[in-house]
């Protein structure tokens, strides 16, 4: 009888007692969104087929948009925005800077690390305690296009990010020198194509996966 309720407690508890899934939110403009939030070619369903189903990737990117308020197309003022509140996520991963680098947003430069330390405090309260940020350095620019120009990246922006990193206890993802070595997977030369997508993911999945 013992044998019968120890494998009836040992069946019930496992279904009770199952651990849910770590929630990764992965926020960005079109990098990151890829060629769809829910296309597999997308840098965070790569990341999700790397993470295994220990993890729930969740894709935020939405293309064109600015980490600044003051930008031309803020993430703020995006459904996506809320949407990571709901989402509760465990892990927060923002790959956000490049649209900002143009030069009609990049003149708002002096509210850059003000915006997003408010973005990354504004995340923290809708994430466990123990919820782990990473910001993310932003891609090479191999080609000025778009008003996107590598200079302002490299020489303006890193510095910031990585000031805000500190100003708020988040991890950093260089995946400006993981994907340097890559030109050729840079058909506009701004955007990575599937394999430089791949490269992202798993530059990413090294940095939050024990």
């Amino acid at each position: 009888m013992r044998k019968i309720i120890y494998a009836l407690f040992l069946l019930l508890g496992h279904g009770a007692f199952a651990q849910q899934p770590v929630k990764v939110a992965c926020v960005g403009n079109s990098i990151t969104e890829g060629p769809g939030r829910n296309h597999p070619d997308s840098y965070p369903l790569q990341l999700q087929k790397k993470l295994g189903k220990a993890y729930l990737v969740k894709n935020f990117g939405v293309s064109a948009r600015t980490l600044m308020k003051k930008g031309d197309f803020p993430f703020w003022n995006e459904p996506q925005f809320e949407q990571v509140k709901e989402f509760e996520p465990d892990i927060l991963v923002v790959k956000l800077g490049t649209n900002d680098s143009k030069p009609h947003n990049w003149i708002h430069k002096e509210s850059f690390i003000e915006d997003y330390v408010a973005m990354i405090e504004t995340y923290k309260e809708h994430m466990p305690p123990d919820g782990k940020i990473y910001i993310c350095l932003p891609v090479p620019v191999f080609e000025d296009n778009y008003g996107i120009t590598e200079k302002i990246i490299v020489e303006e922006m890193v510095p910031l990010i990585k000031e805000v990193a500190m100003k708020t206890g988040s991890m950093v993802i260089d995946l400006h020198s993981a994907l340097a070595p890559h030109a050729e997977l840079f058909p506009d030369g701004v955007h990575p194509n599937k394999k430089g997508a791949k490269i992202l993911a798993h530059t990413v999945a090294q940095n939050i996966k024990p």
